[in-house]
């Protein structure tokens, strides 16, 4: 899946979900396509990082199991 992102210069692009994360931490753009509507970077609630954002333990079987 592409999203639609508009970079802080103005130019439109479609970024991988992964990609967009890069972009937002390093504060390259300006807004995002999200569920039909624009998400403005610094005014709307933005994702969390993925790694991070659960402090809970990992409850997920491993490949190993």
């Amino acid at each position: 899946m592409l999203i639609r992102v508009v970079y802080a210069d103005g130019r439109y692009d479609l970024v991988k979900p992964f990609k967009l994360d890069a972009l937002l931490a390093e504060d390259q753009v300006r807004m995002f396509l999200r569920s039909g509507r624009w998400v403005m970077v610094g005014r709307d609630a933005l994702r969390r990082n993925r790694l991070t954002s659960y402090p809970g333990a990992d409850r997920r079987r491993s490949l190993n199991s």
